[in-house]
């Protein structure tokens, strides 16, 4: 029996990962025509440095802190020496990095920190101590609990909603939780969030960049099949490994004051969510608002209970764990993802399992054309797959360290991936694949795909001569030079006039070639 558990792991680790390699190789692919330093069989090193953490990390369950720490140093000091950054050369260069991403770092780090004592004071509160008077006491009971995660994490972080999910379950389970139902939790947090613009962080980027929130609804679909595939195979497991409980002492009374401060926690963090990302766009992402409203809200508290500061330091390590990661995913030469399609976005669920989708998102707006409710669930639900694929399995393993073994967590929590692909491609089916440009001057080219250009009017190029395309708003006549669809002018190459839509310039599209 143990040697067939361990051959269906084995199979199933190799797959995730396996389909992570296939699906990330356009992103190295991507790269390796915009690097500048040594490349092992024209893959730049920087991967190989990373794909090695990762691997330890997946390896090395009990040392996952210091494989990270040393993944960061080793991308940090290569970079510094031979290849420079996006920001300039050097430790200069370096500096300059991490002030572009301070602001995504001191978020998830005040969050992780301020919901860690959230969860403790919810825990706390015996609110979770009653519910077995509303649950069934089966594994009906279990899918609820998982059913309550999901609705939760719609309106709130997915960080809190796996804390409080976490709390719930360590009381309803007589703190003997299955590592299936962990990956259970974790994957209900991000299914929750994936259809929300103000549930996850990836999708409150898409809502800044334009994408309306009715766009991203669209990815409920998936999201409720993917909770009911993994939420019934998770339940199932918890309730064969430690029934819920199915008594309340009488005696048993709710402590309003934590109950209070659960709330001031989440309401200045979702309000803050709301007001910043619709009245304050244009400063959103210069200052982490969110994170130092949960601990500005932990500060005002203080006269109301006592905080449990004590879960602070067995949450830090956890927290720096995930930190590291995400500078060492950031350092990535990744500039440029496949052409926008399904089959793209399915793919980089896979990819956001190992690689933090923060970048990831952020590539795709900036690539455009995209089906946005599709790339939603993908890069909010994929990370689910690994306990360190998601900052909500980050979060939840600081509460529950047997979590960080990922060979365990793909032995039992395989109905994550099961739930993933078929969730996705029922919405293939039911809802299709439907990209809206956002209309920003990105490159749309996921609309139409890179190839079956027409030829137009040439405007003064020849085609096929070779120009540099780049971000937009690079200004005509400018390097890098940029050309695709949006409010014109529309940019060709250097001396070349700004010519009427819809005129297209990108990689591999000769110059003055438009698209049907």
């Amino acid at each position: 029996m143990n040697s067939h558990a361990s051959l269906h792991t084995g199979m199933l680790f190799r797959l995730v990962i396996g389909l992570g390699a296939l699906f990330a190789a356009p992103l190295v692919m991507a790269a390796t025509g915009t690097t500048s330093g040594p490349t092992l069989a024209g893959i730049p090193i920087e991967f190989f440095l990373f794909a090695l953490t990762l691997l330890g990390v997946a390896l090395l369950h009990n040392q996952t802190f210091y494989v990270a720490l040393t993944g960061v140093l080793a991308v940090a000091v290569y970079k510094i020496m031979f290849t420079g950054f996006k920001t300039g050369a050097g430790v200069g260069g370096f500096v300059s990095h991490l002030g572009h991403e301070w602001v995504t770092l001191a978020n998830l780090f005040c969050l992780l920190m301020g919901f860690a004592l959230l969860a403790r004071h919810f825990e706390k509160s015996r609110v979770p101590e009653i519910l077995p008077k509303f649950l069934p006491n089966d594994w009906k009971g279990a899918f609820l609990l998982l059913a309550m995660v999901w609705v939760i994490s719609s309106f709130l972080d997915n960080i809190a909603a796996a804390l409080i999910g976490g709390a719930m379950a360590h009381k309803l389970f007589k703190a003997k939780v299955h590592i299936g139902y962990l990956a259970g939790i974790v994957a209900a947090s991000n299914a929750g969030g994936a259809f929300s613009v103000v549930g996850d962080t990836t999708t409150t980027m898409m809502w800044i960049s334009g994408v309306h929130p009715s766009s991203v609804f669209e990815a409920v679909v998936a999201s409720l099949i993917a909770l009911g595939i993994s939420g019934y195979f998770a339940a199932k497991q918890q309730h064969a490994y430690s029934p819920i409980l199915t008594h309340v002492h009488e005696s048993t009374r709710v402590d309003m004051g934590r109950l209070f401060i659960v709330a001031v926690i989440l309401i200045f963090a979702m309000v803050t969510n709301i007001v910043v990302n619709t009245h304050y766009t244009a400063i959103s992402d210069t200052f982490p608002f969110i994170g130092v409203a949960v601990w500005l809200a932990v500060l005002v508290t203080i006269p109301v209970r006592r905080h449990d500061w004590e879960v602070l330091g067995e949450s830090l390590k956890g927290t720096f764990f995930l930190l590291f990661l995400v500078t060492t995913a950031s350092m990535m030469p990744v500039e440029a993802l496949p052409v926008a399609s399904w089959q793209t976005a399915f793919g980089l669920g896979f990819v956001s399992a190992v690689f933090d989708n923060i970048p990831l998102t952020a590539l795709a707006i900036k690539q455009d054309g995209y089906d946005w409710g599709f790339l939603a669930f993908a890069v909010g639900y994929g990370g689910s797959m690994l306990w360190f694929g998601s900052s909500a399995g980050v979060a939840l393993s600081n509460m529950y360290p047997e979590a960080k073994n990922a060979v365990q967590w793909l032995k039992h929590g395989w109905h994550v991936a099961v739930a993933y692909i078929v969730s996705f491609l029922v919405m293939v089916v039911v809802v299709g694949w439907h990209p809206e440009p956002l209309n920003k001057g990105a490159n749309a080219q996921g609309a139409q795909g890179a190839h079956g250009a027409v030829p137009m009017q040439m405007n003064g190029a020849q085609p096929g001569q070779n120009y540099q395309y780049g971000p937009p708003g690079a200004p005509q006549g400018q390097p890098p030079y940029y050309g695709g669809p949006g409010p014109a002018p529309y940019y060709g190459g250097p001396g070349v006039p700004p010519g009427p839509a819809p005129y297209y310039g990108g990689p591999g599209d000769p110059q003055g070639m438009r698209r049907p």
